[in-house]
Order: C-alpha cells, then structure tokens, then sequence
C-alpha cells in the first residue's frame, strides 16, 4: 500500500485542521498546486494568501486557479499596487491573493486583522519547478529568509493551526536549509507548539515534512 507522499501528507494535515471560510497562507506559491488545494479547501468564503519573489510562478498559479474555477466562472487576475494580483473566488473556490513578495515579509503583508486567526501555513521549499528553466538560473528558498517567514507564520497562525514544510535536500543548497529548519523546529518551546518529522529515513535526499501545531 505505500505511505503518503510528503505533499499529500502535508495536505492531509492542513484538511484536518482548516475549514471553510478559513484564511490560509501558501508562503511558497511555485506552480500553485498547495495554492489549488488551500483554496478548495477553505471555499468561496474563506482567503488565501500566496506569496512567491518570482512573476512566472504567480502567473502559473494564477493559471492553475483559473482552469479550476466552474465553467465560465474563472476569476480574473487583477493587477495592483505592489505588483499584486487577486483571483476572484469563483467555481468553490477561496479568493487568491497573490503577492509579489518574499515569504519573510509574511507578518506585515498580511492585514492585523487576520493576525492570530489564519488556520495554517503551507511552506514547499527548494525551486520553482520548471522543466524549461536552466539549472543555472534557478532562484532557490534559504534559510536566511525561511526561518524568518517559519517565526512570521507561527504569529501569525491561530491556537490548533499549523505550519507545514516540504524540505527538499536533494539539491545543491538544500541539505543546508533543511537542517537549520529542522533544528529551528527542535528547538521551539513545547509551550509555542508541537512537531513532528515525516521521513524515509532510507532515502536521506529525499524530501521529507516538518509540521508544527500551534498550542
């Protein structure tokens, strides 16, 4: 039968603790596939934010949301200031908020309203998956601004929400985020939240899951 995949387990965490009409975060938008799933899963009622440094991967995403909308329904991406684009909630699906910003401006870019109230943030690290886009030109997540936006989300989160990282060590640079992620997650205070680490301890380059609940 096989274990879940780390994508489909990180998932699977945040469909247990987010509901409809819930604000989520997507702090790595890539392609949009956890933006797709967190806006199915929280509805027309609730918000997703999503927050990406490079255009190509908020209009990938964008397109994403759009095919997934009802027939005739797509949302419209609306261009504004600080080159952010919102998707109308449309065919169930939550409005996206795109934003054009790093994932360590997590905290200010979101309203002090939802502060305290978000059900849980999806972190997938590593690089935009692109098969046409040259090795050489990648634009990969570090630590310097991961563990920032990690403190960011946990402000953020609400009591009972999560945060959920996908850690991928396979790629040059990887290994070095995943292991200061992982003792940055080992070192919270029990009193803050609780984790836990999704691995195949057979594979040490395969990507793997750290979770945290906030108390």
């Amino acid at each position: 039968m096989g274990f879940l995949s780390v994508l489909s387990f990180a998932q699977k965490l945040v469909a247990e603790r987010a509901q409809l009409g819930d604000i989520v975060v997507d702090a790595t938008v890539g392609t949009g596939v956890d933006t797709l799933f967190l806006a199915k899963t929280v509805g027309p009622q609730g918000t997703v934010y999503g927050f990406d440094i490079q255009p190509l991967a908020l209009e990938l995403a964008r397109e994403r949301l759009n095919a997934a909308a009802a027939p005739g329904e797509a949302g419209a991406a609306e261009p504004a200031a600080g080159a952010r684009a919102m998707r109308k909630g449309a065919g169930g699906l939550a409005a996206a908020r795109l934003l054009l910003r790093s994932h360590a401006e997590l905290a200010a870019a979101l309203p002090e309203a939802a502060h305290g109230h978000v059900a849980a943030v999806m972190f997938n690290l590593g690089y935009l998956p692109v098969a046409e886009m040259d090795a050489s030109a990648r634009v990969i997540t570090l630590a310097d601004t991961t563990l920032p936006a990690l403190e960011a989300a946990l402000r953020v989160l609400r009591p009972g929400g999560i945060v959920t990282i996908v850690v991928y060590p396979g790629h040059e640079g990887g290994d070095t985020e995943g292991d200061a992620v992982e003792a940055w997650a080992a070192a919270l205070p029990a009193s803050q939240g609780q984790t836990i680490l999704y691995r195949m301890t057979q594979r040490p380059k395969a990507p793997y899951v750290i979770a945290i609940e906030k108390r």
